[in-house]
């Protein structure tokens, strides 16, 4: 599968979730509300998920394998980063314009 897109849904400054991201494969396929979370200075990506009665989690999707996780990781990662940039640069930017 390749990943044909990945948007940032939305942003968070607080708390450790940074990001909730939409990512698309081979332009057919759209999985939504993964989230980048930051614990102890480590970004990771979070799968999306439903609570159970029992209040525990499951994921809703995942990847099979570890090589399948770790590439969509550095890519959510990358995008996410990408996007800080753009952030801070558009802030930058309005700062010097004041």
């Amino acid at each position: 599968m390749t990943i044909t897109d990945i948007k940032i849904r939305k942003m968070f400054s607080d708390g450790p979730m940074k990001a909730i991201v939409s990512v698309t494969f081979d332009d057919q396929l759209a999985v939504h509300d993964i989230k980048v979370i930051n614990t102890r200075d480590k970004l990771f990506i979070v799968m999306p998920s439903r609570k159970n009665p029992d209040a525990t989690y499951r994921d809703i999707v995942h990847p099979i394998n570890a090589d399948f996780r770790s590439m969509l990781e550095k890519s959510v990662l990358e995008a996410y980063e990408n996007a800080l940039a753009e952030a801070d640069a558009i802030d930058e930017e309005s700062i010097a314009l004041v």
